[in-house]
């Protein structure tokens, strides 16, 4: 998924109960892809993204963070950080294959599958806007603040 290209017809239910059609979401949708929930670079970018939760809606833009972990463990997360951002379960990687987002990762010379931490600004017509790969977490949220403004 890159810069132009039209969303599929995704659902996915979000930790407040609500079904989301990704490629028609209605109002601007920042979508942001995570490895874990509740390990360092992914509770820094949550708490950075609640940080900013108000500014992103006064924009009229929704955030939404997506990762593999189950609901369950998406609603101790929220809880355990008060996190103002909703969450998505992608246990089959349906929204993570679609983004090109679970990708071939290396750590001590060990390959394994894994997720991207990657970015996606999405207009009202389901239509990427921006598209931010290999995310750093410093200064990330507030980069994609500037542009859902812009």
């Amino acid at each position: 998924m890159k810069e132009g290209d039209k969303v599929p017809s995704i659902k996915a239910t979000l930790s407040d109960g609500s079904t989301l059609d990704l490629g028609q979401p209605g109002a601007p949708l920042m979508l942001y892809f995570y490895p874990k929930d509740d390990t360092p670079g992914c509770t820094k970018e949550a708490q950075a993204f609640t940080a900013l939760a108000d500014d992103f809606a006064k924009a009229g833009v929704r955030v939404v963070g997506v990762s593999r972990d189950p609901m369950k463990k998406h609603d101790k997360f929220i809880a355990k950080y008060d996190l103002k951002v909703l969450l998505a379960s992608d246990e089959e990687g349906h929204i993570s294959d679609a983004f090109g987002t679970w990708v071939e990762k290396s750590m001590y010379g060990r390959k394994y599958m894994g997720m991207e931490r990657s970015t996606f600004l999405i207009g009202a017509d389901g239509i990427v806007r921006q598209a931010w790969r290999g995310v750093k977490v410093p200064g990330h949220a507030e980069a994609v603040l500037a542009a859902a403004k812009a």
